[in-house]
């Protein structure tokens, strides 16, 4: 049996393609949920059109703070306890390969729960490295050690092909023709337009827990509403570490802050907007394929995408940050967003694993 462990807004966006591969397919498979993102998965799954899960694991609320993150995460591995309770309970008694995507908790929890049980590991997304095990943290560490555990590892281009090769992994690399990301992309459609909003999103660790880093942006943010519309969505865990007062202070300088949207409504938006500011490596994916002029707000990054063309990586630098929003356009680029559809190269690997196996 293929099994799927992902539990994600991000998880969910970039498996959909694979899911629906399967599902034209009539591929058999089971898809468990880890909770991490519990009410949001609830619409993603509508939207994306992604079936109920076989196993949910979470409770009814998104983990969006410290505490309620430690508690899912001991919930999750006191399952690692009995092997035979995790393998019925959790894998339907079934073996096989499990798919988990990424580098969130939710990866490294599943990968741990599938090699208890006595599964096959692949790893989507593997090989994206900064080199420095703390930027950013905690992700550099997820992706390292689930690559050392995993048997198949598709990476999405080739400097993750070179990281994983000079890590020298046990598992099979499986070099894909890009991430699936761009067939989420693609097959949402969003319409290339302007007039849209400067759009701005955080969510990192190393930035929600430095202060001058949250606060240096909080202050770009109002400083841009006096020119531009600025629509700030943010997630739970942001609005919790900027604080109230940072959050007013945005709002009577004329930020729109919103809740996350739609994966198709969030894409038009990115899309439409004269220059889009944000620490999230799937954003980064997205503005890249898009053309969009793109601030990172980070001090290294793991993929490379749009770098050197649309993508700026700010590095907290002011000098670069105040090139970048002194003249975004120079960094547009046309949209690029090619035909590969590497799903179909994952679940033929998949395929050949499983009936080998």
């Amino acid at each position: 049996m293929i099994h799927v462990f992902i539990g994600t807004k991000a998880q969910y966006v970039k498996t959909a393609p694979l899911l629906r591969l399967m599902d034209d397919r009539g591929v058999a498979y089971r898809l468990v949920d880890s909770g991490q993102h519990a009410r949001l998965a609830v619409a993603f799954r509508a939207e994306l059109g992604v079936r109920a899960p076989d196993v949910y694991l979470g409770g009814e609320a998104d983990v969006s703070s410290i505490p309620a993150a430690a508690g899912w995460a001991l919930r999750l591995a006191g399952r690692l306890l009995s092997r035979r309770r995790l393998r019925e309970e959790v894998f339907g008694g079934m073996g096989g390969v499990c798919v988990v995507h990424g580098d969130t908790p939710s990866t490294l929890l599943s990968a741990l729960m599938a090699r208890r049980a006595g599964l096959s590991v692949a790893h989507l997304e593997a090989g994206l490295r900064t080199g420095r095990w703390l930027h950013p943290f905690p992700e550099e560490v997820i992706r390292y050690l689930v690559a050392r555990r995993a048997d198949l590892l598709f990476a999405p281009d080739d400097r993750a092909v070179g990281n994983l090769e000079a890590m020298r992994t046990k598992g099979r690399i499986v070099a894909l023709p890009g991430n699936t990301v761009l067939e989420a992309l693609r097959e949402a459609a969003p319409s290339v337009g302007e007039g849209g909003p400067v759009v701005i999103t955080m969510h990192r660790v190393e930035n929600l827990h430095r202060r001058r880093r949250r606060e240096a942006l909080a202050a770009l943010a109002g400083r841009l509403a006096a020119d531009h519309e600025v629509r700030w969505l943010f997630h739970e865990p942001t609005t919790g570490a900027l604080g109230r007062r940072a959050v007013d202070r945005m709002e009577k300088a004329g930020v729109v802050m919103t809740g996350l949207a739609g994966h198709a409504d969030f894409l038009n938006m990115l899309a439409a907007a004269p220059f889009v500011i944000t620490d999230g490596g799937s954003v980064q994916e997205e503005c890249a394929l898009l053309g969009v002029p793109t601030l990172l707000w980070r001090g290294r990054t793991d993929r490379p995408d749009g770098l050197g063309a649309n993508v700026v990586l700010g590095k907290y630098d002011p000098a670069v940050v105040q090139g970048f929003v002194g003249d975004p356009e120079r960094h547009r680029r046309p949209p690029r967003i090619p035909d590969a559809e590497p799903s179909v190269l994952i679940l033929e690997t998949l395929s050949e694993w499983e009936a080998a196996g």
